[in-house]
C-alpha cells in the first residue's frame, strides 16, 4: 500500500485545485519560506481527520480556507482527497483504490467521503486505523516537532514510543476497560442499591404472599364445599323444577278438564229449566194450540149460524106463499141488524179470506132478500130464483166453514201430538237436570280443591324461583371469589338419591358453612383475589434474581476486566520491551552513523511523585503524602571524543542529529505505509546532510517518504521534486521534477 495522489483545493493558500502524485518512494517538495509547503503536511493530517485546529495552526475553522487575498475572491469550502494504492487489500475494503477526502464549510460543518460516498469520521478512523495510520503519530513529523521527542517528559517520550511502536492500541484497551470496569462497578453498586431498596419490599410481600397462600388453600376448601353444595343444590333444583312444573301440568289438565265437566252439567241442568229451549217451545205450541182452538171455535159457532139460516131459509121457503107485505116489524129488522153485525164482526176478526168471502156474500144474500121482503112480488107462488140461489150459497158456505173445520181439528190433534212429545222430552229432562245440579256441585267442589291445590303449588314454584336465583347467585359470587373453575363441578361425584331424600336442612348448613368461610377468605384477602400481590411478589423476587444474577454477572465480568487489563498490560509491556531492544539497536547504529561512533539508547525509568491527600487536613502534610510511581523513556547518550551523558548538554545541531536518529531507528523497527517529514534537516550542516540522505534513502525501502525541505542532499534522494511558490494573488502553485524523465532528456 502507498500514497497515490493528494489533491488539495480552498485550503489554506491552496485556493486552486492542486494534485501531487506521488509515484516514487521518496518524493520531496521544496519551495521558498512562506510558499505553503508545511500547509500539503497539514493538508493530510486534515484529510486523515484532525480536530485539533491547534496542530494544524489555525484557531478557527474558517482558517483553513483560503480566505482571499486583494487580487483573489475567498473560497467557501476546503477540500482534500487522498488516494491510496490498495491492490495488495492492505485495506479491508474490496477496491484497487481506496480515496478518502474531508470538505468543510464556513459554518463549520465536515464532511467525510469513502470513493465518493458519505461516510462519518468514525469510518474514516476504523479504516485508517486498520493500517496504523490516523491524523497524528510518528508518521507525519511537522516542522519544529523533530525535537520534541528529547524536549519532552519522560513519560510524554514513553508514549510517544509506544505510539511508534503501534502499542497505543493497547492504551486504548486499557482506557476502555477500565471505562467499562467503571461502568460495571457502577452498575454493580446500583444494583446493590436496588436491592437493599427493594429488599423491604419483598419482606413485606411476602407476608402478603402468605396470607395469600393461606386464603389460596381455603378458597381450595371452599372450592370443594362449593363444589358439593352446588352439585347437591343442582339436583335437587332440577328434581324439584321437573316434580312442580309436572305437578303444575297435572293439577292444570284436571282443572281444565274439571272446567269443561263443569260447564256440560251446567248445560245439562240450565239455570232454570223453565228457560230451557223446549220449555219455550212448549209454551209456544200451546199458546198456538189455544189460538187455534179459539179460531175453531168460532167457526163452530158460525156454523151454527149458518145452519140457522138454512133452517130458517128451507123453512120460509117450504111454508105457503102469502101476498108480499111491505111492511117489516121491528124485531125482523133488529134480527137481520144484529145477525149482520155478528157476522161482518166475526169476518172482522178472522184472517181466512174464504170465511170473509163467504161472509160477505152470506151478507149481500140477506141483505137482497130483506129487499125483496120489503118490495115483495105480487102473483108469485113458490120460492124465488134469488131465494134459491141463497139458500144454495148458505149450503156451499156452510160446507165450506165444515171442511174448515175439520182443518182446524187436524191442526189441533198436530198440536196435541206435539205437545205430548215435548212433555215427554221435558219430563227426561228433568230428570237429567237432576244428574246435572248434583254433578256440577261435585265439579264445582272438585274445581274448587284443584284451585287451591294449583295456588300452592304455584307458591311453591315462587318459592322454589328464589331457590334457583339464590343458586345462580351462589355461582356468581363463587365464580367472583374462586374463579370461573367453580362451575365446572361435573366431577364431582354425589349420591343423587340420597341428596333428595335428606332434609333441606343438612343443605342449608352447608350454605352457613361455606358463608363462614367465604366471611374468612374476605377477611383474609381484604376483597382482593391477590393476584395482584403475588404478580407484584413474583415480580419484586424475579427482579431481586435478576439483579443477583446481574451483579453476579457484574462481578464476573469486573474480574475479567480485570484479568484483561492486567493480560494487556503484560502484554504491552513485553512488547514494549522487545520494541525498546529494537529501537535501541537501530538508533545506536543511526547515531554511531551521524556522528562517527558513540553509543545511544533508550532507558525505562521509574519516577516518583509526591502526592497530596486531599481527603482530609493534617497539621502535618508529610504523612498524607503518597508515593506514585510513573514509568518513562530516558535518552542516554555518549559522544566519542566528548564526556557528554546528557541531552541538555548537546548542542542545537547534536540535538537535532539526535533526535534524527531516533526517529529514524523508531521508523525502521515498525515501518508506518508512508512517513512525511517536514524541514526535519533543516540544522545540519553539509556533511551531516549527507548522513541524513544516506539514512532517508535506507528508511525509503521500508516506507513511502513525503519529505518538505530545503536541503539539497535531501533533494538529490528524491524521484520526484514538487516546487511551491506563491505570488502576489497569494496563492500555493504547484510544479513538479521527475528525475527519471530530465535524465531520460538529458541524455
Amino acid at each position: 500500500m502507498r500514497v497515490k495522489s493528494l489533491e488539495i483545493s480552498g485550503f489554506k493558500s491552496f485556493a486552486k485545485k492542486s494534485t501531487f502524485d506521488f509515484g516514487a518512494s521518496i518524493s520531496a517538495i521544496v519551495g521558498p519560506n512562506g510558499s505553503g509547503k508545511s500547509n500539503v503536511a497539514e493538508a493530510l493530517r486534515f484529510v486523515l481527520g484532525e480536530q485539533s485546529l491547534k496542530s494544524m495552526r489555525g484557531k478557527r475553522t474558517e482558517d483553513l480556507i483560503f480566505n482571499g487575498s486583494k487580487s483573489s475572491e475567498r473560497q467557501n469550502r476546503a477540500k482534500v482527497i487522498i488516494t491510496f494504492d490498495n491492490k495488495d487489500r492492505t485495506f479491508p475494503v474490496d477496491y484497487d483504490e481506496v480515496a478518502i477526502a474531508r470538505e468543510i464549510h464556513r459554518d463549520a460543518s465536515s464532511e467525510y467521503f469513502l470513493n465518493g460516498s458519505s461516510v462519518r469520521l468514525k469510518d474514516v478512523i476504523e479504516i485508517l486505523s486498520s493500517v496504523h495510520i490516523g491524523a497524528s503519530g510518528h508518521h507525519i513529523i511537522s516542522q519544529g516537532e523533530a525535537d520534541r521527542i528529547l524536549n519532552t517528559s519522560p513519560k510524554e517520550r514513553r508514549a510517544m514510543i509506544e505510539d511508534a511502536l503501534g502499542l497505543k492500541i493497547y492504551h486504548w484497551k486499557i482506557v476502555e476497560s477500565e471505562r467499562k470496569l467503571l461502568k460495571t462497578e457502577e452498575n454493580m453498586r446500583q444494583s446493590e442499591s436496588l436491592r437493599r431498596e427493594i429488599a423491604p419490599h419483598i419482606k413485606f410481600l411476602k407476608k402478603q404472599v402468605e396470607k395469600v397462600e393461606q386464603a389460596r388453600a381455603l378458597r381450595d376448601e371452599l372450592a370443594l364445599m362449593y363444589g358439593d353444595y352446588l352439585k347437591r343444590e343442582e339436583a335437587y333444583i332440577q328434581c324439584a323444577r321437573e316434580k312442580l312444573h309436572g305437578e303444575k301440568e297435572n293439577l292444570e289438565r284436571e282443572l281444565h278438564e274439571a272446567n269443561e265437566a263443569l260447564a256440560h252439567a251446567d248445560s245439562l241442568r240450565g239455570v232454570h229449566t223453565k228457560d230451557s229451549a223446549e220449555v219455550a217451545l212448549l209454551v209456544s205450541v200451546r199458546a198456538e194450540m189455544g189460538a187455534v182452538r179459539r179460531e175453531r171455535d168460532d167457526l163452530g159457532r158460525k156454523i151454527g149460524r149458518f145452519e140457522g139460516m138454512i133452517e130458517f131459509e128451507e123453512r120460509r121457503m117450504n111454508a105457503p106463499q102469502e101476498a108480499h107485505e111491505k111492511t117489516v116489524s121491528a124485531d125482523e129488522a133488529e134480527n137481520l141488524a144484529q145477525n149482520l153485525y155478528d157476522e161482518l164482526g166475526y169476518a172482522e176478526s178472522s184472517e181466512d179470506y174464504l170465511y170473509i168471502k163467504g161472509v160477505v156474500s152470506a151478507t149481500r144474500n140477506k141483505i137482497g132478500k130483506f129487499l125483496e121482503h120489503i118490495r115483495g112480488s105480487d102473483g108469485q107462488r113458490g120460492p124465488s130464483e134469488a131465494a134459491i140461489k141463497a139458500l144454495e150459497d148458505l149450503h156451499i158456505e156452510h160446507k165450506s166453514l165444515l171442511s174448515a173445520q175439520q182443518n182446524l181439528e187436524d191442526v189441533i190433534s198436530g198440536f196435541e201430538t206435539r205437545i205430548h212429545e215435548l212433555e215427554r222430552i221435558l219430563e227426561t229432562k228433568r230428570a237429567e237436570t237432576t244428574d246435572a245440579e248434583r254433578a256440577s256441585f261435585e265439579f264445582r267442589a272438585k274445581k274448587q280443591e284443584l284451585t287451591l291445590r294449583l295456588g300452592m303449588v304455584r307458591e311453591h314454584i315462587e318459592n322454589f324461583t328464589r331457590d334457583e336465583v339464590s343458586f345462580r347467585e351462589e355461582l356468581r359470587e363463587g365464580g367472583i371469589l374462586i374463579g370461573r373453575s367453580i362451575l365446572d363441578y361435573t366431577n364431582i361425584y354425589i349420591d343423587v338419591a340420597q341428596a333428595l331424600s335428606e332434609p333441606r336442612a343438612e343443605q342449608e348448613a352447608r350454605r352457613k358453612k361455606i358463608e363462614r368461610a367465604k366471611i374468612r377468605l374476605e377477611d383474609i384477602m381484604g376483597g382482593g383475589s391477590g393476584e395482584d400481590i403475588m404478580r407484584e411478589y413474583e415480580e419484586a423476587v424475579s427482579r431481586d434474581e435478576f439483579l443477583a444474577k446481574e451483579l453476579e454477572d457484574l462481578k464476573t465480568s469486573a474480574e475479567s476486566l480485570r484479568d484483561l487489563m492486567r493480560g494487556l498490560e503484560e502484554e504491552l509491556g513485553a512488547q514494549f520491551k522487545d520494541g525498546i531492544k529494537k529501537i535501541n539497536k537501530q538508533f545506536s547504529e543511526f547515531f554511531a552513523l551521524m556522528f562517527g561512533g558513540g553509543t545511544a539508547s533508550l532507558e525505562v525509568v521509574i519516577e516518583k511523585k509526591r502526592k497530596r491527600s486531599d481527603t482530609e487536613i493534617i497539621e502535618n502534610p508529610e504523612e498524607l503524602e503518597e508515593e506514585e510511581a510513573e514509568e518513562g523513556i530516558e535518552v542516554a547518550i555518549s559522544l566519542p571524543h566528548k564526556k557528554i551523558r546528557g541531552l541538555q548538554m548537546l548542542s542545537g545541531g547534536e540535538r537535532a542529529l539526535t533526535s534524527i536518529a531516533l526517529i529514524f531507528a523508531v521508523s525502521q523497527v515498525n515501518p508506518p505505509p508512508f512517513l512525511v517529514l517536514d524541514e526535519t534537516d533543516a540544522a545540519l550542516d553539509e556533511a551531516n546532510s549527507k548522513k541524513y540522505g544516506d539514512m532517508v534513502a535506507t528508511l525509503a525501502k521500508y516506507s513511502q517518504l513525503i519529505v518538505i525541505t530545503h536541503n539539497r542532499e535531501t533533494m538529490s534522494r528524491a524521484g520526484i521534486i514538487y516546487g511551491v511558490t506563491m505570488g502576489s494573488d497569494a496563492i500555493s502553485k504547484l510544479l513538479s521534477i521527475k528525475f527519471e524523465e530530465a535524465e531520460q532528456l538529458a541524455k
